[in-house]
């Protein structure tokens, strides 16, 4: 049976889900221990389960068949749940050439085949210059859709959750303080298993719930691995190649939520826990939101459960509001995310839309509808929370419309800072002479056979823009 240890925010739906799957959740937080009824071991796991920083999705790494397990039981949670598999895994081992290292705290990295990496000078003895090459083990993946690189690091680690072992490190320690970490560190005597010669053993805090058969396990397993990556790399040079990739002993996969997928989470965590609607919409949202929800939650018997998402609550409290600078974040169902700018946010309903405002540069055309730009131009585009489409309208100094771009999307997303959707390519225009068409179909079928969009989600894209183009055709 595949293992798995969950974290982050959407930890109790994805504990549920997996559980109800046949999957085992080990080294599960206090929080998760005391809402399910079953006991969850403190033994080593195949996969590890992380909420990604942004709180967007989920990092799944560890053991490429149980990782594949894992995503089976997660990719189609929803119509909007986004899959993708990462090409720098955690751990994964590669040379890597300095790219640029002109100020700020590290490097750009050359990881090889288009890969870049991100090197801070603290973790490199000496001076970094351009042109440098360096064996590096990926520490910290990034997703498709965030603009930081992988954090590398010219060390050698293996870990599981109980332990790490190291290459840079000597002797045992521990993760914890006073007496825990004395009795980790002494345990470890205790061991039927043994430290492999040159590595440093490192107990992590989840080892303090765990009893000596399951750590004896733990170091077995890392020291199997740790032997697994010297394997893969002794027929290497000592001094670093080219930049490539030399050994992935792990897999890391990603998963984007959409709307719709929060509100399918907060549905399978209400068969565990009180849950208000929009619970994890409103967490992914904004940090500090996290702390109301869970007040909310713990004061109130059954806040607002399967009632509506309280948008003006929340937008109140956090944002978005009137006044508000706002980004367009554009999801593309490859995993990137590119932002369409910023403006201001001059309109705002508690019924969840706003409009925002943005100045435009002159020089080209607008996409699809052939109208050029010019100094002044202003873009009127109008969100609403939850709706699949959105239309720009683009304005001349004078007022004089430019035409109208709709775009079709995942159900919209209006956090704090940002907006948030995965463009569908089919989109809807309106020129300034009143002709209504749909532009880019051929995008999208081409997404569906690259297995970028699902047809089901495809179908639902030619439904909104035909409803659209009705609408915008009266």
């Amino acid at each position: 049976m595949t293992t798995v240890r969950v974290r982050g925010i959407y930890a109790t739906a994805v504990t549920q889900l997996l559980t109800e799957h046949g999957l085992e959740v080990v080294q599960a937080s206090e929080p998760i221990r005391a809402r399910f009824d079953g006991a969850f071991e403190a033994t080593p796991a195949d996969v590890a389960v992380w909420t990604t920083r942004d709180r967007q999705g989920l990092e799944v790494s560890g053991d490429p068949e149980g990782v594949e397990t894992v995503v089976s039981d997660l990719a189609d949670l929803a119509i909007d749940t986004f899959h993708w598999r990462g090409d720098a895994a955690r751990g994964a081992v590669f040379d890597a050439e300095v790219l640029e290292a002109d100020g700020g705290g590290g490097a750009v990295v050359d990881l090889g085949d288009g890969r870049r990496g991100y090197l801070k000078y603290d973790d490199v003895d000496g001076y970094v210059d351009a042109g440098n090459r360096y064996r590096v083990q990926v520490q910290e993946p990034t997703p498709p859709w965030d603009d930081d690189r992988p954090r590398v690091r010219p060390t050698l680690e293996v870990a599981d959750g109980l332990c790490t072992l190291s290459r840079g490190r000597t002797g045992v320690s521990a993760d914890a303080s006073g007496e825990a970490a004395e009795e980790l560190v002494g345990m470890t005597d205790l061991l039927s298993a043994d430290r492999p010669e040159g590595w440093g053993l490192r107990w992590h805090r989840s080892a303090t719930d765990a009893d000596l058969e399951a750590m004896t396990a733990a170091l077995e397993r890392a020291a199997e691995r740790a032997a697994a990556l010297e394997a893969a790399l002794a027929d290497e040079p000592d001094e670093p190649s080219d930049p490539g990739v030399l050994a992935a002993p792990q897999r890391t996969d990603w998963l984007w939520f959409g709307r719709e997928s929060r509100f399918e989470l907060d549905a399978i965590r209400r068969d565990v826990e009180t849950t208000m609607a929009g619970h994890h919409r409103i967490k992914a949202a904004d940090r500090a939101a996290s702390g109301a929800v869970d007040f909310v939650e713990a004061v109130c018997e059954s806040p607002a459960e399967g009632g509506e998402f309280p948008f003006a609550a929340v937008g109140r409290q956090f944002g978005p509001s009137e006044g508000d600078r706002l980004e367009i974040g554009h999801g593309k169902p490859d995993g990137r995310r590119l932002s369409l700018g910023y403006g201001e946010v001059t309109d705002w309903d508690a019924d969840g839309s706003l409009t925002l405002e943005r100045t435009m540069g002159g020089g080209g055309t607008y996409d699809a509808l052939g109208t050029p730009k010019a100094e002044g131009d202003v873009a009127v585009t109008k969100f609403r929370e939850g709706r699949w489409w959105y239309p720009t309208t683009y304005r001349a100094a004078d007022g004089s419309s430019k035409g109208t771009y709709v775009n079709v999307c995942t159900p919209v997303e209006l956090f704090p800072d940002t907006v948030r959707y995965v463009d569908l390519y089919v989109d809807v225009i309106r020129t300034p002479d009143g002709s209504v068409d749909v532009v880019d179909a051929d995008e999208l079928e081409a997404a569906v056979e690259d297995g970028l969009v699902s047809e089901e989600l495809a179908a639902k894209a030619r439904s909104v823009a035909e409803a659209v183009e009705r609408a915008l055709s009266k």
